[in-house]
């Protein structure tokens, strides 16, 4: 048995030199312990729900890993077919999804304390393994102790400069458990982790009406962080109201004074509201905060604080978000997250992700 399993071609394999990026994404939706992880050719998507309202998604394209391959297992299963059926089934997509408790993935990933939060090094130190001939006083300096092997291939894989932890991920399918073989560095320790998985159940959907969005705003994730960091974690609904903006006549006015046209009227207002009061936050029609900002029409929707607040962790470590409104209230949080250098084959480039809230709005009515 175990034979076979060897010569079986995993339906996943994915490593990368440094988890810090990967478990960033990850820790930006894990406000639930049991994710859906659907596998596909381009990447990976992570989906994690609450209450049947509020739905997250990471989506992990696979040039963040420096490594990526994924096969099938419809395609391993299948038997020969003719070029008829071939073609057929080449127009139709078969991804692989299962769901793994989150929370036991990102512990894994961070089981020797080097994963971080949001890519940069900590402040503190931390008690590390260390190999024989090295001082294990945290010093940072990187110079080889005596009887330290020094591999240089490896060495360049992990990076000299710093303590990083490489993983290679392994999914053989449909029953079997995520394995994840974990390495601190060139000469350090290793260890795999199994973690297992389960079938995918059918998740939340939301889809959004871009066809007909009532709201929508582009600005960088500083300006809403701090919006959002201001409201008392006693409120319990947040409301987001939008104008459209005023048509003024500029002809003839300076910059100051077409400046100053646009700051009469809010046209962005937040509102949280809660048993110790009201607080409200105001946006003018600045280009210098809201890059971009449609909106045809006077629009308001009401939204439970808790789980907008889910967002936090993925906007503190975004660089850009969008908030949009469909005619039936569903909110839709997008935030574009840093770019990460990959080595895939062999060459340094950067991949681009993001992280996707979808909530749906309270009805008033009750």
């Amino acid at each position: 048995m175990s034979d076979a399993n060897d010569q079986a071609t995993p339906v996943l394999k994915a490593s990368v030199h440094d988890v810090r990026h990967f478990t960033s994404l990850l820790r930006g939706v894990n406000f639930a312990n049991r994710a859906t992880v659907t596998v596909t050719e381009k990447g990976l998507v992570i989906i994690v729900e609450e209450a049947r309202t509020l739905l997250g998604t990471a989506y992990v394209f696979s040039d963040v890993f420096d490594e990526y391959e994924y096969h099938s297992e419809h395609e391993q299963s299948q038997a020969p077919k003719d070029d008829e059926e071939e073609s057929r089934e080449e127009q139709e997509v078969y991804n692989a999804a299962f769901e793994i408790p989150l929370n036991t993935l990102i512990e894994c990933l961070n089981i020797f304390g080097t994963a971080g939060g949001s890519g940069s090094s900590s402040g503190g130190k931390a008690l590390q393994w260390k190999p024989p001939g090295q001082e294990a006083d945290g010093s940072g300096d990187e110079a080889d102790g005596e009887g330290r092997k020094t591999n240089n291939t490896l060495d360049h894989f992990f990076g000299r400069s710093e303590r990083r932890t490489s993983m290679r991920m392994t999914y053989m399918g449909t029953g079997h458990p995520l394995t994840l073989l974990i390495a601190e560095d060139a000469s350090g320790p290793t260890t795999t982790c199994e973690i297992a998985t389960f079938e995918a159940e059918p998740h939340l959907e939301l889809p959004f009406d871009s066809e007909n969005t009532k709201l929508k705003i582009i600005l960088k994730s500083s300006w809403l962080k701090e919006a959002l960091s201001e409201i008392d974690s006693f409120c319990d609904k947040l409301t987001f109201f939008g104008n459209p903006p005023e048509e003024n006549n500029t002809d003839g006015m300076t910059t100051k004074q077409k400046r100053q046209a646009n700051l009469k009227r809010p046209i962005f207002r937040i509102q949280a509201i809660g048993t110790l009061g009201t607080t409200e936050m105001d946006y003018y029609n600045d280009r210098d905060v809201l890059e971009t900002f449609e909106c045809p029409g006077p629009v308001s929707f009401s939204y439970r604080l808790a789980h907008i607040m889910r967002a936090m962790r993925a906007l503190q470590t975004s660089i850009k978000a969008s908030l949009r409104i469909d005619q039936e209230g569903l909110l839709s949080l997008q935030f574009l997250m840093p770019a990460q250098p990959s080595r895939r084959n062999g060459a340094v480039t950067g991949s681009t992700n993001f992280i996707e809230f979808r909530c749906l709005a309270l009805d008033e009515e009750v």
